[in-house]
C-alpha cells in the first residue's frame, strides 16, 4: 500500500469512527519482540496500520547488507499477523510523512523508545495524535539476533 492509498483508507476509517493506530519500523528480521509490540499496539485502537521502511531506507539506516529480507517479504510476513490490518511501505528514514498521511489517533513505538525520543513525536502531536510506548521490554532485538548468528557462524559485526 502506498502513502496515498493509506491516507485515503485512513480518512474513510476515521469517518466511520474507527480509532487508528500506527506502528512503524524496519522489521528487517521479524521476531517475537515485533509480534508482541504489534499485538500491544493493536489493543490501543480499532485498526492497526504498520509502516515499514523500504529496502533503500533500511540500507541507509542500517548499512551494507541490509535489509536481510526484501520489502515484499517483510510486507507478506507482517500482513499475516492477526494484529496487523494494513501494511504501508515508505521510503523515508523517519515516518513523518506516513504520520501526516494516516493521521493516527495513536502512534505506537516499541520499548526501545521513550515518548520524547520517538523521531515522529512532534508530527504525531501536530496531527492531533498521541505517542504510546508498547510491547515487552526490549528482550528481543534484531541487532542481538544478527550478533548471535555472526558470533556463532563467523564474520564481522554489522550495524544494527
Amino acid at each position: 500500500m502506498t502513502l496515498e492509498e493509506a491516507a485515503a483508507l485512513a480518512a474513510r476509517l476515521r469517518g466511520e469512527g474507527k480509532r487508528i493506530v500506527l506502528a512503524n519500523g524496519c522489521f528487517d528480521l521479524l521476531h517475537v519482540g515485533h509480534v508482541r509490540y504489534l499485538e500491544a499496539a493493536r489493543r490501543l485502537g480499532d485498526v492497526l496500520f504498520v509502516g515499514i521502511n523500504s529496502d533503500a531506507a533500511v540500507a541507509r539506516l542500517k548499512g551494507a547488507g541490509r535489509p536481510l529480507m526484501p520489502a515484499a517479504e517483510r510486507v507478506e510476513m507482517l500482513a499475516a499477523l492477526r494484529a496487523v490490518d494494513h501494511v504501508v511501505v515508505f521510503d523515508d528514514d523517519t515516518a513523518d510523512r506516513l504520520v501526516q498521511a494516516v493521521q493516527p489517533h495513536v502512534h505506537a513505538k516499541g520499548t526501545d523508545y521513550t515518548a520524547d525520543s520517538v523521531p515522529e513525536a512532534a508530527t504525531v502531536r501536530a496531527v492531533g495524535g498521541q505517542v504510546a510506548i508498547t510491547g515487552d521490554p526490549k528482550d528481543h532485538s534484531t541487532r542481538d539476533l544478527i550478533g548471535l548468528v555472526i558470533d556463532r557462524f563467523g564474520g564481522g559485526r554489522t550495524r544494527a
